[in-house]
């Protein structure tokens, strides 16, 4: 049985990139390549929400990884950089959805709202939901950003 970790993380940086990659390393993903599928829980998985991610192998290895990332540069009048993950399981089958942007309120709504969407395209059984949101202060001095991440599992080598 895979276990899939549930993670949220902050970062702030003089770059775009610095920034996701200090909000990945908050989350304690930032030693992966990550290889990002889009949105179905095999029907094995359990769901874990951690507040870091474990050790999940060695670093430049590849990790699958369902992910929603917003970054807020100095200059935009955003005052959050906000991402959300929502998922569904049951008996079978799950599924993911992710949302960005500077609400936390409507990023939260929208990716419930994908959930219910996927939801109704099958005909699956769907008996618990659930919601991580990760949010973060743009505070003008530089680059915000917030991730939430949902690792498939151990990496792999990528050769």
């Amino acid at each position: 049985m895979t276990t899939i970790h549930v993670a949220g993380g902050i970062g702030r940086a003089p770059t775009a990139m610095a920034a996701y990659d200090a909000a990945l390393a908050d989350a304690n993903l930032h030693n992966y390549n990550l290889v990002a599928v889009s949105s179905v829980i095999p029907a094995d998985a359990t769901i874990e929400v951690v507040d870091r991610a474990p050790d999940l192998g060695a670093a430049g290895n590849q990790l699958t990884v369902v992910e929603g990332r917003s970054v807020v540069a100095p200059d935009e009048a955003a005052e959050t950089a906000t991402t959300a993950i929502a998922w569904a399981t049951g008996p079978g089958p799950g599924l993911f959805y992710e949302a960005s942007g500077t609400d936390p309120d409507a990023v939260e709504a929208a990716a419930r709202r994908g959930l219910d969407a996927g939801c109704e395209l099958r005909e699956w059984e769907f008996t618990d939901r659930d919601t991580l949101v990760s949010t973060v202060d743009a505070d003008g001095g530089g680059h915000t950003a917030a991730v939430v991440l949902a690792a498939y599992g151990d990496s792999e080598p990528i050769c």
